[in-house]
């Protein structure tokens, strides 16, 4: 493996002098490969933390997903013709640029004209038809239509310069001569699949980092991430193994911290492809000439035959909330008292001969096997769900950055893949996965299975102009009701968040599972 790139600030924290270092020094083992430094890349979780911390949002959130001044120490709504925003006083990036409006419509613009392997940011700014800058601290975004959750959708975006990133590329970006943001740490060195190396922001405007230097070790393998803070290696790990947890729990050397996520995860079924559909055949092998997952029959008898509260004592251990919706109990746009779907054998094999396929089919289930808890497991046990119902299913798990790009080119009719609905409520999830797509606004970006429902696609669109908050939360569940009667889709559950760290650490647990090392205290004593 090439060494990490080594940058200037490197040199001066070395300079410091190695006991002083290490008393302030942070080592966090995380289970998410990172796959781009470039904040506009790929809308991914573990990009996303990563951003966060070399970069700001003009809004954040807490640890339950509320959203709070960032950037920006205030906002208002100009009626129904967009939002005002304005930034705080003395925000400067890492060199001492100072960060203003223009930076903001900047980055804006910069968003379209980047693309990568997943869901576009694109999307959370597609509201906005007008940039004004109206002085260097404020900044009004005009939208065709009243656009309530606008804020919301600005605690995802990360803030770049005019001056610093004008014609920067994704390479600049992981060279680390483009990484230079407003936010809590500066970048030391970044290893691509390794490890990231952060240094404190001395001149950041909000509460400094408790920590002088932070190495983000990126261990993909469960096992090996535990034996890590096991053997004193890192001092905090996240995606802690289903196996290991009763072990750390009793042990007085390690905290746990644990809180239900709200990460969705689910199987999608491509019953938009005509066939031959890759990976999937008759009961003996042959082709088929039609694609068996385009009968609702069969689409609810594989659902039918998963056992969601199995998986999640058995293989999950305990560690996830069994769920037939996307989003949590009690969360805004979650659908009330919402049963957990019944496994139902006898019904799925009947729903199968009604639909013509009394002998089952054959049917490939791919995954990835490093990028979310127990991920390989899920989808052998769902195989063997499925193959007691007559649905022969071959499973294949892979590395995370190859199994994307097979899912994105629909190469396997069923997958399990994920979201999490960071911003606390559901659209952005139906606008993402399940709209119809359409690049231009930004529909659609991670459909990987080309749905599209009109009556989903008219709820949608009236929710997001619906300033209302209950008439908006009502319009989202039944947007939410429609797919899940197309069953498109199948949620599983919803994943905990979960990190383990030495007995002399806290951490409080966050809903949207990230990993942010400025949130990282030391017990006092």
């Amino acid at each position: 493996m090439a060494p990490p790139r080594l940058f200037p600030l490197a040199l001066a924290l070395a300079a410091l002098g190695g006991a002083s270092v290490m008393a302030q020094s942070l080592t966090m083992g995380v289970g998410s490969p990172v796959s781009s430094l470039d904040p506009h890349y790929h809308q991914l979780r573990s990009n996303s933390e990563v951003s966060q911390a070399i970069f700001d949002t003009l809004v954040m959130t807490d640890a339950q997903a509320r959203i709070r001044p960032g950037l920006a120490e205030s906002w208002r709504a100009m009626g129904t013709e967009g939002w005002e925003f304005t930034l705080r006083e003395g925000i400067t990036f890492h060199d001492g640029r100072p960060f203003t409006a223009d930076d903001v419509a900047f980055t804006l613009a910069r968003i379209p004209g980047v693309t990568g392997p997943g869901a576009s940011y694109t999307g959370l700014i597609r509201p906005i038809s007008r940039v004004e800058v109206v002085s260097p601290r404020v900044i009004r975004f005009y939208t065709s239509n009243p656009s309530p959750l606008l804020p919301t959708y600005m605690s995802q975006v990360p803030m770049l310069g005019r001056a610093l990133h004008q014609g920067a590329s994704t390479g600049d970006f992981n060279s680390g001569r483009a990484a230079i943001g407003t936010g809590p740490f500066r970048l030391v060195s970044y290893a691509s699949g390794d490890r990231i190396v952060f240094a404190r922001n001395e001149a950041y405007w909000g509460e400094k980092a408790p920590w002088a230097d932070v190495t983000y070790r990126i261990i993909t393998n469960d096992t090996a991430r535990a034996a890590a803070l096991l053997a004193g290696d890192v001092d905090i790990i996240d995606q802690v193994p289903t196996s290991d947890l009763a072990r750390l729990r009793q042990d007085a050397r390690f905290r746990i911290a644990e809180t239900t996520s709200l990460r969705s995860m689910y199987l999608t079924l491509d019953a938009t492809r005509a066939p031959p559909v890759p990976l999937l055949a008759s009961s003996t092998g042959a082709p088929l000439d039609r694609n068996p997952l385009a009968d609702p029959r069969v689409r609810q008898a594989l659902s039918l035959a998963i056992d969601r509260r199995m998986l999640v004592d058995r293989v999950m251990e305990g560690s996830a909330l069994a769920s037939g919706q996307f989003m949590p109990p009690g969360s805004f746009s979650a659908i009330p008292a919402f049963p957990v779907p019944a496994a139902d054998a006898a019904t799925a094999r009947r729903l199968l001969a009604e639909a013509g396929y009394p002998q089952g089919f054959q049917i490939t289930l791919a995954a990835s096997n490093d990028r979310y808890m127990n991920d390989a497991r899920i989808v052998q046990a769902v195989g063997q769900m499925w193959s007691r119902i007559g649905v022969r299913t071959t499973v294949e798990a892979q590395p995370y950055a190859v199994f994307i790009g097979r899912a994105s080119r629909r190469e396997a009719p069923a997958n399990l893949l994920s979201w999490g609905n960071s911003t606390g409520e559901v659209s952005v999830l139906l606008n993402s996965v399940l709209r119809t797509v359409d690049r231009a606004r930004g529909h659609g970006s991670s459909n990987r299975i080309q749905y599209s429902n009109a009556e989903m696609d008219r709820l949608l669109a009236a929710a997001e102009t619906e300033l209302d908050n209950a008439r908006r939360e009502a319009l989202l569940r039944e947007a939410t009701q429609v797919v899940l009667d197309d069953r498109a889709i199948l949620p599983l559950y919803l994943q905990n968040a979960i990190w383990a760290m030495r007995a002399g650490l806290t951490f409080e647990a966050r809903s949207d599972e990230r990993n942010d090392p400025a949130m990282v205290r030391a017990v006092a004593r």
